[in-house]
């Protein structure tokens, strides 16, 4: 029989050649984005001494790669985590409605944030502020033409920026990863099961939300415009169009949470494109009106009505997250019991974090231009401006945000320095008594060495509980600071307030908290876009890259304009691979490593019932049970995962170990699935150190596998993967790790071998 074994790589990607251990391959499907490579003939045998054809699919230049791509993941950061958000939702289908339009329109109203920051640095920063004051454009060819233009034509001109930031993300939104072979069918709005083949096309519900979130941004815009304009001129034009303008943002609000936009049909595509229409009509009468010749005009302080938009954005933000917040707490009782610490709760505290990154990205932009146009002159009520400066001043809001991104960070630092003492000693017995139970070797070994073991299953277990409480920590701060920005439309800023409060003495450490806070944002933002230009260059800030590919693996369904799923193509891809090697007669082991375990699984749930008779499935380093079933209950549960071994008549080996902080056993730890056998019956690497250039960790572990009765000697060395399915044995000194296979109790009985029923 001839058998094929498709190997899927994790977000560590080290290319193909070391994905199938062979110095050079040959690509024999795909594109240079995602292919499927194989040892090329003539340099070697390509198939292993069992006759198994090893395979590899690597898909990693579809979420990087390129500078270009990089810097757009980069940047549309806020809108990823937004979009994550609705498939952390405890309930789909109807029940779900409710939740998910919170989800749709706090993402709307990260583009509105979006285009707020825009609306500062041209607007009011450079065409109000700083055109009014001659310091400011002294000595600036870029913008000293500006003090001879009205104030009204001035708004009208700078206006060009922010509609460009608005092109490019529309056509950055536009983009898809998706093959014309996958989409010659009419475009779907995908569904609530991981098993239906339209889950992962959502063309018709991106278009109506591109169209929506376009109309929103054009309206946020057009309002800041207005709510200068129109007080100020005071006359029958300026009032219409604001009305207008309002109306356009309060359609789009509905459509945003009508049904109708989940379902397949051509209504609300209709509703969507009159709605981008108008908002286009309405931002050029805005601009035409704008420009108009007015009397003499003195721009004085900040742009008006800007401030009262951005606090109000906040203020907004927070009563949605409240909302959506006390909707997910009542869905969440509909959850298998017993609970872990936010489960269900994954969708207000991601866009909690995605709008604190937004902010970020904002008040650092903000504030990083005023003190280049004001020449490092900020003013503070406890620190006046010098003789002849000009007052550039960020909004009121900005100043909260900044002080509570202080806050935010201190306490999350604190958190991550005294979590891992509190009960380290209980977790360090309960890691000494695992070794002492699964290592018989462990009184012989050297007592450094049990150590080591030990510490390293004590990290891998903090990460579980770690995660959750600097979540908490961020969100609850977060959620304080955001509502404070909001009441700042009432109130004043910080500085003033602690002035009011306390005097000087009080004022000044809060103004330099606040001042530190803008320092550390800006820092941040660059950081960040720095480590993902070149986190895959670069092996020691992977991680960043690790983020990039999580965030862009769910479909776009609340935010349009993040970047492309790259499963709507590597889903597809796969399946369509496979069905090609199954009816060539090919039997098919698909292996799946890290987060390509998720790929594998998603795709043998898209796989033909005539096409997984001949398909087995292999995933170590699997983050599907003890990561994914807890953020995203409703997607990826033990019914969903028990589903995937019974399409496959258990043909599925899932291997694990205690000291891998990402993978782990693909159930919930009090499911019956799987049961597994005594200690004794379970050999493990040993507690000596092994020296695999194929595991993801040079700490021993114990592996574990679910889904075959047999027990079979597995070494991780990429040239024998094969064998395991085989029961053969390829020990080598240092290398060996013999497996215990453990039976899934479902009721039915695994299959006797992977490759006999094939």
């Amino acid at each position: 029989m001839r058998i094929t074994e498709i190997r899927v790589h994790g977000v560590a990607n080290k290319g193909p050649e070391g994905i199938l251990d062979r110095p050079i391959v040959a690509r024999v499907a795909g594109d240079d984005n995602a292919g499927f490579y194989r040892p090329r003939p003539g340099y070697g045998a390509p198939a292993d001494r069992n006759g198994v054809m090893p395979e590899a699919y690597r898909w990693s230049r579809l979420t990087g790669g390129t500078a270009t791509r990089t810097f757009s993941l980069v940047l549309l950061l806020p809108f990823m985590l937004s979009n994550i958000a609705v498939w952390m939702l405890p309930v789909t289908g109807r029940g779900g409605r409710a939740a998910r339009a919170l989800c749709r329109l706090l993402a709307a109203t990260m583009t509105a944030m979006y285009v707020l920051s825009a609306v500062g640095v041209s607007l009011d920063l450079i065409a109000w502020q700083c055109a009014a004051y001659p310091r400011c454009l002294e000595g600036r060819r870029e913008v000293s033409w500006l003090g001879d233009v009205p104030p009204g034509q001035r708004l009208a001109l700078l206006a060009v920026p922010p509609i460009i930031a608005i092109v490019l993300i529309w056509r950055l939104g536009a983009r898809t990863w998706q093959l014309p072979e996958d989409s010659d069918h009419a475009p779907g709005v995908g569904a609530d099961r991981l098993d239906a083949h339209a889950f992962w096309d959502t063309r018709s519900l991106l278009r109506r939300l591109r169209s929506v979130h376009v109309a929103v941004a054009l309206g946020t815009l057009d309002l800041t415009l207005l709510l200068a304009l129109a007080p100020h001129d005071a006359a029958l034009p300026g009032w219409l169009l604001l009305v207008a303008d309002v109306a356009l943002l309060a359609g789009s609000v509905v459509l945003l949470c009508r049904p109708a936009i989940e379902r397949r049909g051509d209504s609300d595509q209709r509703s969507s494109r009159t709605i981008r229409w108008t908002a286009i009509t309405l931002t050029a009468l805005t601009l035409a009106y704008a420009s108009a010749p007015r009397p003499r005009w003195t721009a004085e302080g900040m742009l008006p009505g800007y401030g009262t938009a951005v606090a109000g954005l906040f203020a907004g933000q927070v009563v949605l997250l409240a909302m959506l917040g006390l909707v997910v707490v009542v869905q969440r009782r509909s959850l298998p019991r017993p609970l872990a610490l936010l489960a269900g709760l994954g969708a207000p505290v991601l866009i909690t974090v995605a709008i604190g990154l937004g902010v970020a990205y904002d008040s650092g932009l903000t504030y990083g231009l005023a003190e280049y146009l004001d020449r490092g002159s900020s003013p503070t009520p406890a620190r006046p401006l010098p003789p002849g400066a000009p007052p550039l001043s960020p909004p009121i809001a900005y100043r909260w945000v900044t002080l509570g991104f202080t806050l935010a960070t201190l306490l999350v630092v604190v958190t991550a320095l005294l979590i891992p003492r509190i009960g380290r000693n209980r977790r360090r017995r309960e890691a000494e008594d695992l070794v002492q139970r699964d290592y018989p070797e462990a009184s012989r070994a050297a007592s450094v060495r049990v150590r080591a073991v030990r510490d390293a299953i004590v990290r891998a277990g903090l990460t579980e509980r770690l995660g959750p409480l600097l979540a908490t920590a961020y969100v609850v701060l977060a959620l304080l600071t955001l509502a404070a920005a909001g009441l700042s439309v009432i109130g004043p800023g910080p500085g003033a307030l602690a002035l009011r409060l306390g005097g000087e003495p009080l004022a000044r450490p809060v103004i330099f908290v606040t001042d530190l806070g803008a320092l550390l944002i800006g820092l941040f933002a660059t950081v960040l876009a720095v480590l993902g230009l070149v986190a895959y260059r670069s092996g020691a800030i992977r991680l960043v890259g690790v983020l990039w590919e999580l965030a862009t693996f769910w479909p776009r369904a609340a935010h349009p304009l993040a970047p492309p799923c790259y499963v709507e193509r590597a889903v597809p891809e796969l399946s369509r691979r496979i069905g090609q090697l199954t009816a060539d007669g090919h039997a098919v082991v698909l292996s799946g490593q890290s987060h390509g375990s998720v790929l594998a699984a998603v795709t043998v749930l898209q796989l033909s019932e005539e096409c997984r008779q001949r398909v087995a499935l292999l995933t170590y380093g699997a983050p599907l049970g003890n990561h994914y079933r807890r953020i995203f209950p409703a997607y990826v549960s033990d019914e969903m995962l028990r589903e995937v071994g019974r399409r496959l008549a258990w043909r599925w080996i899932n291997l694990w170990r205690y000291t891998d902080a990402v993978g782990g056993r693909c159930s919930s730890r009090s499911s019956t699935d799987p049961t597994t056998r005594p200690p004794g019956s379970t050999v493990g690497y040993g507690i000596r150190r092994a020296s695999s250039s194929h595991r993801p960790t040079p700490c021993p572990h114990r592996c574990r596998a679910t889904g075959s009765r047999r027990t079979t000697n597995f070494t991780p060395r990429s040239a024998s993967w094969s064998n395991a399915w085989h029961g053969q044995r390829n020990d080598r000194p240092g290398q060996r790790a013999s497996c215990q296979s453990v039976q899934a109790s479902t009721g039915r009985k695994p299959s006797r071998s992977l490759i006999a029923t094939m």
